[in-house]
């Protein structure tokens, strides 16, 4: 389902198993277990990197376990947490999106603070209006957060683009198009080690971060607390 490996300061989150990758609530507890792991281990200069093995990063939820058993609430509602988890998580995090994203697969890569894709396969796709289901009121938040442009976010929401890397990076909504999953893992690793050069303070790293997205941190329950100024 996932693996956590560490290597240096670097966390490495991988979603294994299914190749698709779909979230169901067990998976999305074994990933929030995982990142409470990291946050646990982490010190400062910690990095965490997700991505996926095979050709899909996440194809969203699991809607044929939804209804089988509770419908698409009893993912929805478990996801958010997750989420929240993401949002406020003391580290920089980084999305290696090795293949297709779809729904709440896409979700799950806009969490982190940097999303890098590979350009010769997968697509970002919200599917919600291809398949004639409603956006939860945080998916929206999330992209009314991450995604600036109108047009953009047009086009992702109200015609369910399909968009590959190159498309995702003009239109901001990813930082980065790389030829395939082992470039796009390594620019990940890169990225990583400038951070984690850097050894931010993560309480104010993730202070900072929620205070970036206050209307998102809201609807998912996150408060942030400012600090008194530096005296430096």
């Amino acid at each position: 389902m996932c693996t956590l490996e560490k290597r240096g300061n670097i966390f490495f989150l991988t979603l294994t198993g299914d190749d698709e990758h779909r979230l169901t609530p067990k998976l999305i507890e074994q990933i929030r277990s995982a990142l409470q792991r990291v946050r646990t281990e982490s010190i400062r200069g910690s990095v965490l990197i997700t991505t996926g093995e095979g050709k899909f990063f996440s194809n969203g939820f699991d809607l044929d376990w939804a209804k089988a058993s509770h419908g698409r609430i009893g993912m929805v509602d478990p996801f958010k947490p997750l989420i929240a988890d993401l949002i406020s998580f003391p580290i920089p995090t980084i999305a290696a999106v090795s293949g297709h994203a779809a729904a709440a697969g896409v979700m799950l890569a806009l969490s982190h603070d940097y999303v890098m894709m590979r350009r010769d396969r997968g697509v970002i796709y919200m599917s919600e209006l291809d398949i004639g289901l409603t956006f939860p009121d945080y998916f929206m938040a999330m992209m009314r957060s991450k995604i600036h442009s109108p047009i953009a976010r047009r086009n992702v929401v109200s015609r369910a683009a399909k968009l590959k890397a190159d498309e995702a990076v003009e239109m901001g909504m990813i930082d980065s198009a790389h030829d395939n999953a082992e470039e796009t893992v390594k620019a990940a690793v890169h990225l990583a080690e400038q951070l984690s050069g850097r050894k931010w303070d993560g309480e104010v790293y993730a202070d900072i971060r929620k205070a970036s997205f206050p209307e998102l941190c809201e609807i998912l329950g996150l408060v942030y607390k400012a600090k008194a100024p530096s005296k430096l």
